[in-house]
């Protein structure tokens, strides 16, 4: 099963992440394996992030993004705003981060863009 487009492929390839696609009743997504978090800034170093694919991406923008272990942040031991919330994929509960993309360009932006968005959420969690 193989269904992100090639150039995501490609850019995942050339950062050397490691990732996997997964479906769920239906939905598909790709799961960021064992990503690096930002240091000193939540009580894990490293967690799985679930990006949801919507029908028609890449032309469509992802929304959210989900951590596995939910993450708190270190030293306050809470969770960040709009990060509590959970989200059953393939039989876990992932911690949903609600982050929106308006912004999004079909045709240019793809999973660097995610990547980019996702990063910068992680730097700035209060």
């Amino acid at each position: 099963m193989s269904f992100l487009p090639e150039p995501d492929r490609t850019y995942l390839a050339s950062k050397a992440i490691t990732f996997e696609e997964a479906e769920d009743g239906g939905r598909k997504a790709i799961i960021l394996k064992g990503y690096a978090l930002p240091n000193g800034r939540f009580d894990a170093n490293a967690a799985d992030i679930l990006i949801l694919l919507p029908p028609g991406y890449p032309d469509v923008s992802p929304d959210m993004f989900y951590l596995l272990p939910w993450v708190k942040l270190v030293p306050a031991n809470r969770f960040p705003n709009a990060a509590d919330q959970p989200l059953s994929f393939g039989g876990k509960s992932w911690q949903r981060w609600s982050r929106h993309n308006n912004d999004w360009r079909p045709g240019v932006d793809g999973v660097w863009t995610v990547i980019k968005r996702i990063d910068h959420a992680l730097e700035i969690a209060a």
